[in-house]
């Protein structure tokens, strides 16, 4: 595959906070796109996005004839953060590591080339100075534990005909149309636009790596494009080695772009354990001619606008609009799911 020839490129969580602009990015380079989607945030909106080709699909129900007909799968759907992974860990397991599984073997026997996978950093789970991908892996959660597993299990499936890519993300920020705000600088930005105060659940020490939504879809569009011999079967650090913050320096660049907020350091008892900085030039010195664009003092800058133009108020802020945990509560109360959240009716 090369960035000379339009794939058809199906996205699986393409209505989602990451899908969402993916898409967009996509479509602008060529590309023929297909979403599928269980559509459990439908109704979740903060603005437009592209319509695709969509399939209101379970991940765990994709079969190879959902597949047929695409040159590379990009697989994001997933239970998505650790408050989601703890929710019931038994099924984080089914749908991240036995859907990602069977997405895959899926889209191999489909005749799909390349299988483009949204991993995490997150699996290198704690500890001091840059880790790279040769790093020792220390999952802390089961949302990160689902990411080990799969890895594991794609590069098994790698031959001459199937090419997994693993994309271990770092941390995602920034507008989307449709928003997250259980991620940490969207978070923090939001607590500082709707109270005037931003809150940080920990002592500020721990260290993320981040990246820009759109530059996140951006480097997805360039793996599907790359040379087999670039990524067959090999995993990459996603972002820039310059974007790993401490907590704290994310709740300062909240302060600054919301002027007039405040800070208020709540973490007590046990430090978090999840602290990890990333060293991303495998991929810089792979992929010589991409530029991230973002910074996460512009991401701040462009989250505390978003926030403001559309007049986000507390109640919507702290809603199961953009919190995806209290979402799924919302559909689980009201029947809308059932217990292996698996859609029972449409609830907007």
């Amino acid at each position: 595959m090369c960035s000379s020839a339009m794939a058809k490129v199906i996205v699986t969580g393409h209505h989602g906070y990451i899908g969402s602009v993916l898409v967009g990015r996509l479509l602008e380079a060529g590309h023929e796109v297909l979403g599928i989607d269980s559509f459990l945030y439908e109704g979740c909106d903060f603005g437009e996005a592209k319509s695709v080709p969509e399939l209101r699909l379970d991940v765990r129900d994709v079969g190879p004839e959902h597949l047929q007909g695409a040159d590379a799968v990009v697989h994001l759907a997933a239970l998505s953060n650790d408050p989601l992974g703890a929710l019931q860990p038994e099924l984080t397991r089914q749908i991240n590591r036995d859907g990602t599984l069977d997405v895959a073997r899926a889209a191999k026997e489909a005749g799909v080339t390349r299988f483009v996978f949204a991993s995490s950093c997150s699996m290198y789970g704690g500890g001091g100075g840059l880790v790279d991908e040769n790093a020792e892996l220390s999952p802390l959660t089961e949302y990160a534990r689902s990411k080990v597993d799969s890895e594991r299990g794609l590069l098994e499936l790698a031959d001459d005909s199937f090419s997994p890519v693993l994309m271990r993300n770092a941390t995602v920020y920034g507008v989307s149309p449709r928003l997250r705000i259980d991620l940490v600088l969207n978070n923090l930005v939001g607590w500082a636009h709707t109270t005037g105060q931003v809150r940080v659940l920990s002592d500020g020490s721990p260290w993320r790596p981040l990246i820009h939504v759109d530059d996140l879809a951006r480097a997805t569009t360039h793996l599907i494009d790359a040379k087999r011999s670039n990524v067959h079967a090999e995993a990459f650090n996603v972002g820039a080695t310059g974007e790993n913050y401490q907590v704290r320096e994310l709740a300062e660049l909240a302060l600054e772009a919301v002027p007039g907020s405040s800070v208020e350091y709540a973490g007590e008892g046990e430090p978090d354990a999840r602290s990890y900085q990333v060293d991303f030039r495998k991929f810089a010195s792979r992929f010589p001619d991409f530029r991230f664009l973002w910074t996460a003092r512009e991401g701040a800058q462009e989250l505390a606008s978003a926030y403001r133009e559309r007049e986000l108020g507390p109640e919507a802020f702290e809603s199961d609009r953009y919190v995806r945990l209290r979402r799924i509560d919302t559909l689980v109360e009201a029947g809308a799911v059932d217990a292996q959240l698996r859609r029972t009716t449409s609830v907007t």
